[in-house]
Parts: structure tokens; sequence; C-alpha cells
């Protein structure tokens, strides 16, 4: 057991007044977990569900931004307080070599389905602004990622985070201009609150919407984000000295911050399809809707969705492999070389986009993938961070724990449903 875990206070130091503006140099990890929310899968699955189902599917990204708050603080209070990944402290409290091999493939498994979305859409991107080819686009949008991670090694937690908020912000501009440039019906909206589905396709395009907002990988990556900035070796003096209270104060800012922007883009996704894209042919696809967003709202909010399209896919995939590689360092204790990683993980996203199969619908599907690994992040999650051994005076609440329990039980609960929609053909 860590000293930190014993004893909560043994991080802080002694109060000393604050500087100006110094809380909110404390923020930062939860906004770079927050890209996550906006891949391209969440674009894929938020566009698909509008232009097919209107409204219909509006609760399910409202609820699924609610759990994810709750999600992405406790990851992050993990890493803070006891200084470890979750991907280490289940790779230390699973003792069977097989037990935890099988844990690690299942978690790898949901990481690569991450890397293809995220690839995939970058491709996209490239292809709609520029007519580069899918599979040269993929290749592009992974060498990127490979520079954005160099920065993070290189220059240290603090000057990622720069790079990624900023790709953030041009997220949220490509994304919700289009809603103010052409507004939703309040009335629709409305109505789109009220939880319901209608045939198994709306379930499974409710399950994408989950996978892409409550990401494993997003799961595994805010603990190991918040450990780099404020407890790993490599943490600025400063951060380090800020005290674990303090630190859990701004989280939940941190949190809040980023899950308010990453709820309002993708319920903008939604809302720009359901009130521009609702029956228009070939519109549930991201090459249709770029082309009727252009048709019918102007090159200029076409021009700014395929923008968004490419930062979401350049940043959410630097985030992606950070994870990706964290889940192996810490689960199987095995290092590998970042270039060697992301060459292997861009190997399925580019067959795909070489293969012809289409984009839109694999982003889909990778999201469906990635709903059936959060139980396995979700439900550790809420189990470690409840553990006085673990967690010491900062464990979770009961109520909290209640919250992620119901969360978790909702989660599996709805894959379930999908799962029995799909084999027997309902």
């Amino acid at each position: 057991m860590s000293k930190t875990a014993r004893d909560p206070e043994a991080t802080q130091v002694p109060a000393r007044p604050a500087r100006p503006g110094r809380a909110a140099w404390l923020l930062g990890p939860a906004l770079v977990a927050g890209v996550a929310y906006l891949d391209p899968g969440n674009v894929a699955s938020n566009m698909t569900a509008g232009a097919r189902f209107g409204y219909l599917l509006v609760w399910v990204v409202v609820l699924g931004n609610a759990m994810a708050w709750l999600i992405q603080y406790l990851s992050a209070k993990l890493g803070i307080v006891t200084g470890r990944s979750l991907a280490e402290t289940l790779g230390d409290r699973i003792r069977n070599p097989w037990a935890r091999r099988l844990y690690w493939l299942q978690a790898e498994l949901v990481a690569m389905a991450t890397d293809i979305a995220e690839v995939i859409g970058g491709a996209v991107a490239l292809w709609l602004l520029f007519g580069v080819p899918l599979p040269i686009g993929g290749l592009a949008t992974g060498a990127v990622s490979i520079g954005l991670l160099f920065v993070q090694q290189r220059r240290g937690a603090r000057s990622f985070e720069f790079v990624i908020i900023g790709l953030l912000a041009l997220i949220a501009l490509g994304f919700t201009y289009g809603v103010f440039a052409a507004p939703p019906d309040a009335g629709g909206v409305v109505s789109g609150l009220v939880p319901r589905f209608e045939g198994t396709e709306s379930v499974l395009l409710a399950a994408s919407i989950l996978g892409a907002t409550i990401m494993p990988h997003a799961i595994y990556a805010h603990s190991a984000l918040a450990r780099d900035r404020f407890t790993a070796p490599g943490a600025r003096p400063e951060d380090r000295a800020a005290g674990v209270t303090r630190v859990l104060r701004a989280t939940r800012w941190d949190v809040t911050i980023a899950l308010v922007i990453a709820g309002t883009v993708n319920l903008c996704i939604l809302l720009l399809a359901a009130a521009n894209l609702a029956g228009v042919p070939g519109t549930d696809s991201l090459e249709g809707a770029y082309a009727a967003l252009k048709t019918g709202l102007g090159v200029g909010v076409a021009t700014l969705f395929a923008v968004g399209l490419l930062a979401s896919g350049l940043a959410s995939t630097a985030v992606g492999a950070y994870a990706g590689a964290e889940i192996m360092q810490g689960l199987l204790r095995v290092r590998v070389p970042l270039l060697v990683r992301r060459l292997v993980t861009l190997v399925p996203a580019i067959v795909i986009l070489a293969a012809g199969v289409d984009p839109t619908w694999a982003l889909v599907l990778s999201q469906v993938v990635l709903s059936f690994g959060i139980p396995f992040a979700l439900i550790p999650l809420v189990r470690l961070t409840a553990r006085r051994d673990v967690l010491g005076a900062h464990r979770n609440r009961w109520w909290t724990t209640v919250a992620g329990a119901i969360a978790a039980v909702l989660l599996v609960a709805l894959n379930a449903l999908l799962l029995w929609l799909v084999l027997t053909g309902v």
C-alpha cells in the first residue's frame, strides 16, 4: 500500500497564499482526456443518429455525458491520490498471469478499435478537404499523431496539453457553427429528451453513441494523464506541491469544463444532422453529410465541419495511442517503442481504408466495440475508488459508489439488449 493511500495528507504542503490565476494552471488533464469524447467515432455516430432518427436519441447524448462526468472524475482521482494509473493498479492486483493477459487483450482490442475510428476520421477529413486518397490520409494522420506524442515525451505533459487544447478549440468551432447557421426545432429537441427506441437500429446507434461518449481508453488515459501531470517524477515542482485536496477540487472544475464542451459539441453534431439532414438520401455517411451541408448551408459550414473532423482525428489519435501504450505498460509491464506501437496499430485502419469499406459504417461499428469494453474499465474503477486501502480518506462517498454502480448496470444492460436484438434479428 502506498504512503499516499494510507495518509492522504502526505502529499500536501503547508498552506501558502495562492498566486493570482494559479488554480487555472491545475486545469488541463481532463481537457486532454475529453478529446476522446470528440473523436471521429462520435461524429459518425451522432451524425448517423440525427440523419436517420432525427431528435430521437438526444436523450442518449445527454445521459452519456452525465455519466461521463462521474467516470472521468473517478479516473483522475485514482491517478492523483495513488500516483498510479488504472492500468498499473489493475496490473498489480490481478495476480494470475493468464487473467492479467486476458484482461489486457480485451483492453488492447478496445484501444485498437479506437485507433481505427480516429485514423479513419482523419483520413476522411483529408479526402474531403484536399482530395487525398483515404489510405494516404490514414498514414498522414498516423504520422501527425506520432509527432504529437513526441511533444508529450520530450516537452512534458503541459506542452502536450496546450497542443491538444488548441485542436479542441478547432473541433468545437467546426462542429457547432452549423447549429447557429441553421438552428434546430426547439420542440424536437425537447421531445428527444424522452427515453425511447424505434427498432434494432436505434438501439445499435444508442450503444454506438455511448461507446463513443464513455470511451474505455479515456478512462485508462485520464488516470495516467493526472499521474503524469501531478505526481510523476517529471511533473513540474509547482504541480507536485499543489496538494491532493486542492488538485481534486481543481479537477472537478477541469472535468466539468471538459464535459460541458464535449457534451455541447456532441449534441450540436446530432442536432445539426437532425435539423438539416434527416430524410435526405446519403446523409448517414460523413461524405454525404459534408455534401449535403455544402449544398444546403454553404461552403463555409461544410468546410468548418471538415476542419473539425480533421482536428478531431489528429487530436484523438494521439490521446488514443497514449492510452494504448499505458494499457500495455500497466497490465503487461512491457514498454513498446512508440514508433513501433503506432505503426502496428495503424495497420487495421489502413487495411479497412484500402479495402474500400464504408468509412462511416466502420466508425459506427468501432464505437459498438468500445461500448462492450466499458464494463471492464468502469466496474474496477468504481470498486477501486470506493476502497479505503486504495484511496484512504479520499475514497468515494457511498452515494458516489451507488451512482457509479448504476451507470455500470445501465451500460451493461444496454449492451446485453443490443446483443439480444442483433442475434435474434428483431
